[in-house]
């Protein structure tokens, strides 16, 4: 049974006391989204104060009861309190250690027993009996899970953010090609905002992933899947909101050792070519990690000054054989250190001030050895890897944080939050070759029906540009006031971004200014000497191999200014209905690399409806709902691309022999013209032939309903239905065609029209350019139509992207003893674009994806989309078989994600090559190539903590993936090569789940 709170022999609490208290409270939402809210009711011969005191900070605030006997206490620092009621200076009653959760409202009555029994006098058939506080929270309209510091230590998952963030029912892995990001409801993975103290964390370039902090450090972790309030905004996904632990009155020290062994690391899965032929020897891709925490806290000055302090010291090393096409032995160093301080000062019980700084660092250093596949021996030392900050595909950014907050109780009904942050990341990478000057190689071919990867000597290919950093600073401004039956919160939200980023290819000066800048790719050739989308390119007769040379540079400072201003009310309609109210006007502008304004979108509205019905009045059983319209701002790379100075193009042509050192073609001799993509020619594009002309926003409109159910005082069941759709999406099109049809459809002379490369606008809707005409700054405005934008019967599709879900769950609360939830969910992704990115092909380009750069590109392209999975299963919890011994579980099942066959499209009119849904010369629909096989991941914990050690030092035993099964999760979905010749990486896994391996820890807790 659930832990009961004491009360005098006059005063018992009831389930009915519980929801009189509730529905007549109001909002209990209404507030920070770092903190949380206590209410209830108190009888009229109780008492007209209430009293609530932190019980670690010593943090007092008095609360005067209304004439109807009704308080609220908003924007709490989470944490424990004692709530008593205060008559005449002398506390009549007291409820011991309740708890504060983040964006969560607590109930704590104070009902007689005559005022109950009085109250229920209109309500024939309810009981009125004594009940623990009730898990279901009535007021509630929102869909969010919440782990504590508590839970996140006990269970066995990995120590970081996503991790954690994964337990929440429809969360799935993003493509690993990501990195370590997840994806919410169907949404891509860059469409997620994470927040840590009230600051969004989130990579300012990208959008993917998030600056970290130490993992202890965390006190909370809230996840929203949807049906967040106005106060959140840029997200398209989900909201992952953290809480960072605070100091106290008593001081408190720890620190823990964990250790990964190598020895206890199963062996990943060989990756073999569909051909049967071996590609990557993964027997001895193996790595131990070592991390070392600390952390201190306590009064600097008792009741008003308090310290956190807490640190990550992780490193670790490995070894890393390379695929067949890279020849390489890799040892791998990674050492990442995160560190945070966090002072709280109670300047007085009505005013609050929060400082927090934190860093994520992590440097990773790889020295690079030949290595002989057919002799299996290690060669040369190559040259050595270095960088920082720059992580997975970007996907960790890392970086120093610095945030501070004010909260003010003005009146018992007028809260005021402010806050102000920054952050700032450099981004390092380096290569020393021995060898020099290495270009990358890529491709291959077919000798005597082997595929044969060609010699190289380059060290990582694509390198970051030198001097990459991102920088952000914001503010915002909340106001809360509480009137009646109405919570009211209005406030502001201001976010800028400023990066300077983009990539080059490793190996000499490509003679274009830009320094390293081209690689060369290899194929077989195809029959006949004539390449689809290439046509002056004509191999001579015999021709078996041809290459290519691509040339590829961009790189710029980029600059985003995020505004928001929203407003809501939460209003208690009746004793049973909650209405919540809210709007969110945001505008969103985007600067390329010489500081102009290439978007700008303003008075981007977005409604926010919800209700929540306590059927009985009891809070037993919760109805509940909420419409909901989600803008997601351009993320900062676009400038990059698409409206800063960059080249790629390519040559193709023919060569003698291969170099067998550095894999360069000797010889070479090119075939045709280089063809320029998307018109990528260095040049910088006039800020006004970037975009659309008044480009509406990226949003999503969301649609929940759901309902709760108390089952005794221990168990709640719950189902909730969603429905997701995206309304407006933008991507880049890079099709002149278009403007050509226009030109023709209007009697419009488009011959020495100035067209750039590409621009971005609205998938599936008119879009209005602004052209100059003759190429001498004499602009005009052109609309073009979904006609204009059809060519040979092709034309652009309606935009398309719609998730529904049914999430079934069953929780049980903690009662000392065991805590458990069961999650179920069944849903449909589907559609014709993934969103802001495109893992099809892994494309790191969020908003200037290859989809919709031509209508043919889009053809064949609707269907499953890549982050579906149909079902989904996830059970966590522990069991406390005793105070020395404690035993856990986490477990995941889910359906394989779709997959395609991609090739060469009848027409190419952009020379993309492999890139559209065809294979083989025949329409091949999105997500019709079958299915990743089934997931199945069962981590298991146990902590031994002995009593002779007062329960202080504790000795943790993991297991992740106890059965070691290791199942694809990611593959190559390009079937052919440019010459329309298939491969033999067509369907080759790029992932799979990680083996079973042991975590080992000692902790201690002074």
């Amino acid at each position: 049974m659930p832990k009961k709170y004491s009360a005098r022999p006059f005063l018992r609490p009831t389930a009915l006391a519980l929801a009189l208290g509730l529905a007549a409270t109001g909002s209990v939402h209404a507030q920070s989204n770092a903190s949380g809210v206590l209410f209830g009711r108190v009888s009229a011969d109780q008492g007209r104060t209430i009293q609530l005191q932190n019980i670690d900070t010593g943090l007092t605030r008095d609360i005067a009861v209304d004439a109807e006997g009704r308080y609220r206490a908003p924007s709490l620092p989470i944490g424990r309190y004692n709530v008593s009621v205060m008559r005449d200076g002398a506390v009549v009653s007291t409820r011991e250690n309740v708890a504060v959760q983040i964006g969560s409202g607590t109930d704590v009555s104070f009902i007689t027993e005559a005022a109950s029994a009085a109250s229920a006098s209109t309500l024939e058939g309810i009981q009125v009996t004594g009940t623990a506080l009730p898990s279901i929270d009535v007021s509630s309209v929102e869909s969010r899970t919440v782990l504590t510091a508590q839970q996140l230590q006990k269970l066995p998952i990995a120590r970081d953010v996503t991790s954690a963030a994964l337990l929440a029912p429809g969360a799935v892995g993003g493509d690993t090609r990501y990195g370590n990001v997840p994806s919410f409801g169907g949404a891509s993975a860059s469409e997620n905002q994470y927040y840590i103290n009230g600051y969004s964390v989130t990579n300012a370039l990208t959008g993917l992933g998030l600056i970290s902090l130490p993992y202890d450090a965390i006190d909370q972790q809230q996840i929203f899947t949807g049906g967040y309030g106005a106060e959140y905004g840029r997200s398209t996904g989900g909201v992952v909101n953290m809480i960072t632990k605070r100091g106290s009155n008593t001081w408190k020290a720890g620190g823990q050792l964990i250790y990964t062994p190598e020895a206890l690391r199963d062996s990943p899965r060989d990756i073999y070519l569909r051909n049967g032929q071996l590609y990557q020897d993964r027997s001895k891709n193996k790595s131990w990690t070592t991390e070392y925490s600390a952390y201190i806290s306590g009064p600097l000055i008792k009741d008003k000054l308090f310290l956190y302090a807490t640190g990550d010291f992780i490193r670790t090393e490995g070894f890393t054989r390379g695929s067949t096409a890279a020849s390489t032995d890799r040892n791998d160093t990674t050492k990442t250190n995160r560190y945070l301080a966090k002072i709280d000062w109670n300047i007085s019980d009505n005013h609050l001030l929060e400082l927090t700084g934190f860093s994520d660092k992590t440097t990773e250093q790889n020295k690079i050895y030949g290595y002989d596949y057919a002799t299996g021996t290690r060669g040369d030392y190559r040259g050595t890897l270095y960088s920082k900050n720059y992580g997975t595909a970007g996907s960790t950014p890392g970086g120093d944080v610095y945030i501070g907050k004010y909260t003010g109780y003005l009146t018992d009904d007028l809260t005021v939050n402010a806050l102000y942050g920054s952050s700032r990341t450099q981004h390092v990478q380096s290569a020393n070759s021995v060898a020099g000057e290495c270009p990358r190689i890529a491709g291959n071919y077919t000798v005597d029906g082997r595929t044969v990867f060609p010699p190289n000597c380059y060290l990582q290919g694509q390198m970051l540009a030198a001097g990459a950093q991102d920088k952000t600073h914001g503010w915002r401004l909340d106001v809360e006031y509480h009137v009646g039956d109405h919570d009211l919160r209005a406030g502001l939200d201001n976010q800028t971004l400023e990066s300077f980023g983009g990539n080059y290819y490793e190996g000499p000066d490509a003679g274009r200014g830009k320094g390293g800048s081209y690689y060369w790719s290899y194929g077989d050739a195809p029959a006949g000497g004539k390449f689809t989308g290439y046509p002056d390119v004509q191999l001579p007769p015999g021709t078996e191999r041809y290459v290519q040379r691509v040339y590829y540079y961009a790189a710029s400072n980029v600059k985003t200014v995020q505004e928001a201003q929203f407003i809501e009310d939460h209003w208690q309609v009746n004793d049973r209905w909650l209405a919540y109210l809210g709007l969110r006007n945001e505008q969103f502008k985007n600067l390329n690399g010489s500081g102009q304004v290439y978007v700008k979108q303003r008075h981007q509205l977005a409604p926010r409806l919800g209700v929540s019905w306590d059927v009985f009045g009891d809070s037993s059983l919760r109805v509940y709902g909420n419409a909901g319209r989600y803008h997601l701002a351009i993320p900062s790379n676009v400038a990059i691309r698409a409206a800063s100075g960059s080249y790629y193009l390519r040559q193709f042509g023919t060569f003698d022999s291969i170099d067998p050192v550095t894999g360069v073609p000797i010889g070479f001799t090119p075939n045709g013209h280089e063809y320029v993509s998307n018109g990528h020619d260095g040049s910088t594009p006039d800020p006004r032939t970037v975009a659309a002309k008044n480009m509406g926003a990226y949003y999503q409109d969301e649609y929940i309903l759901g309902f709760d159910k108390q089952l005794g005082s221990e168990w709640a069941v719950g189902a909730k239905a969603t429905v997701r759709k995206l309304k407006s999406s933008i991507d880049d099109f890079c099709d002149s065609r278009a403007f050509e049809n226009w030109g023709t459809r209007n009697g419009v002379d488009m011959s020495n029209a100035r067209i750039s490369g590409c621009y971005l606008f609205n998938p599936g809707k008119n879009n209005t350019f602004r052209v100059d005409m003759d190429g001498q700054g004499n602009f005009r405005d052109v609309t073009l139509t979904k006609a204009d934008f059809t060519n040979n019967g092709v034309g652009f599709p309606d935009l398309k992207r719609k998730y529904y879900a049914l999430n079934l769950y069953a929780e049980r609360q903690f009662d000392e003893k065991w805590y458990a939830k069961f999650d179920y969910v069944f849903s449909r992704s589907y559609g014709n674009s993934e969103g802001m990115l495109k893992s099809d092909n892994g494309q790191l380009d969020p908003s200037v994806t290859q989809d919709w750069d031509v209508p043919e590109l889009m053809v064949g392209s609707n269907g499953v989309l890549p982050n579906d999975r149909k079902h989904q299963f996830k059970a966590y919890g522990f069991y406390q078989m005793s105070p020395e011994w404690l035993f856990s579980a986490n477990l995941v099942v889910a359906s394989g994600r779709p997959v395609n066959c991609v090739g060469i499209g009848p027409v190419d009119p952009v020379q993309y090559g492999p890139s559209y849904h065809y294979c083989d010369g025949k329409l091949s629909p999105r997500g019709t190539a079958g299915r990743l096989p089934w997931t199945q991941q069962l981590n298991v914990g146990t902590e031994w903590r002995p009593a002779f050690a007062d329960h202080k030092l504790g000795f943790n035993v993991d297991v992740f993936n106890v059965f070691s099964q290791q199942r694809q999760t990611s593959i190559i979905e390009t079937r052919e090569n440019d010459a329309g010749v298939m491969v033999a990486t067509y369907k080759r896994a790029n992932s799979y789940t990680a083996p079973r391996y042991f975590r080992f820890s000692v902790r201690y807790d002074l």
